[in-house]
């Protein structure tokens, strides 16, 4: 801190203070609204919407409504508002980042600025990073919402359009982010505004902002379709790429920059298989001809397949199904795949059933998406370090919000061990000692291979309790082969002498609580009570919670008296935020806590980075085995190993960007006329001006302005015209009249076009307008498609323009824009060919079938797009999802209403149970 921040305070400090003059006058208003019964602090919200119809701005209305929506919570959760989360209340508002701890209260601190800016009528948008978290917020929350007279929706997996349109309409609607730009996206590929789901873009508050407006933004979303099947050709490469990595001298593999390419050696060698098995284009002079730049694409994708990508780390097997796994968070990412024909590589690779490719169809990064918003808010315990990107992309500030009490966590400096399985031994000694004195542990590792190496350690770990040799430390293993129970393990995590293994606590969305979850424990008690046939009374349930209550405590108390929650991390993240995020899971709310990290040099961060050196520094300095060194020193070199990571994946992001704005103007300019003519019943003049434009542009190609007649491409034009506009004029009469200008000729063309246009007209009818509608709209998808398919193309072979001392990204501009205007003579000429030469017959129309696209987005973690799946309940797991269609539920269930009980006999209603699948 500097001697002027001292003495006058930070910026955020001044920021903070200001706004706590506003807590003190929404204090003033408890009182008051208190005072109010239900119906009467439920008014509130039609005075407050009657007060902004008549001028006041919602800033007017701010102290009131934060000060009705706190009283609510009172009566809705039994949870009041402290003045912190007030404060950071008024950061969401006023379209800043509110950086909170963990523990401080997130979820509670968004229903203000939520509540004041949905009485507005516009919508709210509340982000989150799983589908989980957007369901239990939505139910948990829209308490305080639906009390004050507000409707809630939740865009998740499995609904309908009607279902997604009834949401949208919501005064708040909660979802992922995948899921708002997927539909933004599927919007603009509807041929009807009927059809369209979203209503616009307000407000938004993005939970976990770090995460998906930094981390997810490295890759764009992608809406994508299914290709040929090429299941053959992707074996035959496997096996080849197999033979070929035996031998480290084919390839170079680059861990920094997670890159692999073939040396010399390895193309002369797998050119001469491919030859041999006439897998090579006919004619072509090698590998690398350009007949061969596919055959060449699906190596360098086999290659990465073997070498980048390792099974229970980057994916797992289940089933036949290769499954991403989620490097940040460890989940298991279902219907996710990674596209460019690396994800069936992988497949290959695994012998799974492979699955056809995908073609981009439409696509927008995360940066764009959420800049279309009118008002951008976020939070979440870990923004600081990544402020000046916010501010650059998002024009976001950054606010620090004080905790509600002092932090008392402890941050020990990081231990630094020789190998993996010397540190494995410290981190082995140092559970046991948390163990026997019943402090709670937490143990965070990178990977599912990492947490599953280590529960076989703690397993087969034998020391003595008491004089008895005891064998296993019994522990809990949080990733994402058990994601199905993490929230009851998260629960139980502060459970004196609890031992829980995480891959990682990023997004988890359930708080670790000394002595326990009394809502985890108490809806697992009515669970054991459904499933024994008895229905619980409101008093017996109360009597229970009671007990439970009165067990929490006293666990607490044995927690705290242990030292509280100790967090014990087994590697570094390559991201500050994650190691962060992590230690910031002990101490909530004033408890104490420690937090550690045990590394060594064969760790991946470190091996990279420093390895060999480190190495040579602790054996210079006589470390002896099983010994680690520590220092403060230390601690800064492998942050500045981590700062270059996130500096890595900044300029990532930031090239990303960069590229897609040439495309964005672009992107809004066809979205926004493809949405003008969806929403117009004539399209005819539009038509006309089309047909017009490529008329004139046939007469300019082939009869220059400045030309003599007899330099006329005269043949040239009659072939354009019998093709385009289905006419046959005699064009070399015209052209041989004496003193005929190409003005004139290009009248008597339209004049020509026109009436044919019109006699079309008349043998259709008033049908007519909605072909052409249909016509322009499709023709619009098709060429977009195209054109996007070709700015691919031309993204990953235009940094060769470096070599030619040129800038790839001014290059990519020009190209660009080149290839934008020939998307619009293409349109016009393509519309005009089809509605001018296409013949028509009238039959009775197909059954609809339902469109197959897939959601794309590109794995954040190694830089590669990601698909995502179908669109599936909700309430059903993964697998269940797969095993049970409809046609599986049993005769005469079908019929069951879908408010009365499921007859599986769950206790659950019907549409919340089997009839989600209905």
């Amino acid at each position: 801190m500097t001697f002027f921040q001292r003495i006058f305070g930070s910026n955020n400090d001044r920021k903070v203070k200001t706004m706590q003059g506003r807590v003190l006058r929404i204090n003033a208003l408890e009182p008051k609204i208190k005072a109010l019964s239900d119906a009467e602090l439920r008014g509130k919200t039609e005075e407050f919407r009657e007060r902004l119809a008549k001028g006041a701005s919602l800033d007017d209305l701010l102290e009131e409504a934060f000060a009705v929506v706190r009283e609510a919570a009172q009566r809705t959760l039994g949870q009041r508002h402290y003045d912190v989360q007030l404060v950071g209340g008024m950061v969401l508002h006023h379209g800043g980042i509110a950086e909170m701890r963990t523990g401080e209260g997130k979820t509670l601190v968004a229903t203000a600025p939520v509540y004041l800016n949905a009485l507005a009528g516009k919508g709210v948008h509340v982000i989150t990073v799983n589908d989980y978290l957007a369901q239990r917020d939505s139910e948990w929350m829209g308490q305080v919402y639906r009390f004050l007279g507000m409707s809630v929706g939740v865009i998740v997996h499995g609904l309908s359009q009607g279902q997604r349109q009834a949401a949208y309409e919501s005064d708040i609607t909660y979802g992922t982010n995948n899921e708002f730009g997927f539909d933004y996206l599927r919007d603009n590929l509807v041929y009807e505004a009927g059809e369209m789901v979203q209503r616009g873009h307000n407000f938004a508050i993005v939970d976990e902002v770090d995460s998906i407006l930094i981390d997810e933004a490295r890759t764009p979303l992608i809406i994508s379709g299914p290709t040929e099947d090429r299941s053959e050709f992707y074996k035959t490469i496997d096996v080849v790429v197999k033979e070929l990595i035996k031998d480290t001298a084919t390839f170079e593999h680059d861990e920094k920059q997670r890159q692999v390419m073939l040396t010399e050696e390895g193309a002369e060698r797998v050119e001469e298989v491919l030859q041999g098995g006439g897998h090579l284009a006919e004619d072509s002079t090698g590998l690398y001809d350009a007949a061969n730049v596919s055959v060449v694409h699906h190596v360098n994708q086999a290659l990465r397949a073997n070498v980048l990508y390792t099974r229970d780390k980057d994916y797992i097997v289940r089933a036949g199904e290769v499954i991403l796994i989620d490097e940040f968070t460890g989940r298991m990412m279902h219907g996710r795949r990674l596209s460019e024909g690396l994800h069936q590589a992988i497949e290959a690779k695994e012998g799974a059933v492979i699955q056809p490719e995908n073609q981009t169809l439409a696509s927008v990064t995360i940066q764009n998406y959420f800049r279309l918003y009118s008002k951008l808010s976020g939070m979440t315990g870990t923004a600081a370090t990544e402020a000046q990107e916010f501010a650059d992309i998002y024009k976001m500030e950054v606010s620090e919000i004080p905790t509600n009490r002092p932090v008392a966590r402890v941050d020990e400096d990081d231990e630094v061990y020789r190998t993996t399985a010397e540190k494995n031994q410290a981190i082995i000694a140092t559970i046991e000692e948390c163990f026997r004195r019943g402090q709670p542990i937490l143990v965070g590792t990178v990977s599912i291979e990492k947490s599953e190496q280590l529960s076989e350690l703690l397993k087969a770990h034998k020391f003595e309790v008491d004089g008895k040799k005891q064998t296993g430390i019994p522990h809990n293993v949080l990733n994402a082969r058990y994601h199905e129970q993490e929230a009851m393990i998260v629960a139980d995590a502060g459970v004196p002498g609890a031992v829980t293994i995480a891959t990682n606590m990023a997004g988890r969305g359930t708080d670790i609580q000394l002595g326990g979850n009394i809502d985890m424990r108490l809806a697992k008690w009515r669970e054991e009570q459904r499933a024994l046939g008895l229905d619980p009374s409101p008093e017996q349930a109360q009597a229970h919670k009671t007990e439970i209550e009165n067990d929490i405590r006293g666990l607490k108390e044995q927690a705290l008296a242990a030292g509280g929650l100790y967090v014990l991390g087994t590697e570094r993240h390559e991201s500050r935020r994650i190691d962060n995020q992590l230690r910031g899971r002990t101490g909530r709310q004033g408890d104490p806590g420690r937090s550690k990290f045990y590394l060594s040099c064969e760790d991946d961060l470190l091996r990279i980075f420093a390895g060999e050196r480190l190495d040579a520094i602790m054996r210079s300095f006589g470390v002896q085995e099983g010994e680690a060194i520590t220092h403060k020193w230390l601690n800064s070199a492998i942050a500045t190993a981590q700062k270059r990571v996130e500096q890595r994946n900044y300029e990532i992001r930031k090239n990303l960007l960069k590229y897609d704005d040439v495309v964005n103007d672009q992107r809004k300019a066809v979205f926004e006329q493809r949405a003008e003519f969806m929403n117009a019943t004539d399209v005819s003049d539009v038509v006309a001006e089309f047909r017009r434009d490529t008329v004139s542009d046939f007469v300019a190609r082939h009869l220059p302005p400045k030309a003599f007649a007899e330099q006329w491409d005269v043949e040239g034009l009659d072939a354009h015209v019998r093709e385009y506009l289905g006419l046959e004029l005699p064009l070399k009469e015209w052209a041989a009249e004496e003193g005929i200008a190409n003005e004139e000729i290009e009248e008597r063309l339209n004049a020509a076009a026109d009436e044919r246009a019109a006699q079309r007209f008349e043998q259709v009818g008033d049908h007519m307008r909605n072909i052409e509608k249909s016509f322009l709209l499709q023709m619009i998808d098709l060429q977009w498609r195209e054109h996007l398919m070709h700015l691919d193309h031309l993204r990953n072979v235009i940094g060769l323009r470096g070599y030619g001392q040129r800038d790839p990204l001014n290059e990519y501009k020009t190209e660009a824009f080149s290839l934008f205007e020939k998307l619009l003579v293409d349109l016009r000429q393509n519309v005009t060919r089809w509605l001018m030469t296409v013949e028509f017959q009238f039959e009775e129309p197909p059954q609809p079938q339902p469109g197959q696209f897939f959601e794309v987005h590109m794995n954040p973690f190694t830089g590669e797009n990601e698909a995502e799946g179908g669109l599936l309940p909700s309430n059903v797991s993964p697998e269940q999802r797969q095993a049970l269609p409809v046609t599986a539920l049993p005769d005469g269930w079908e019929d069951t209403g879908r408010n009365s009980p499921c007859p599986c006999g769950s206790g659950k209603k019907f549409k919340h149970c089997h009839g989600a699948l209905v």
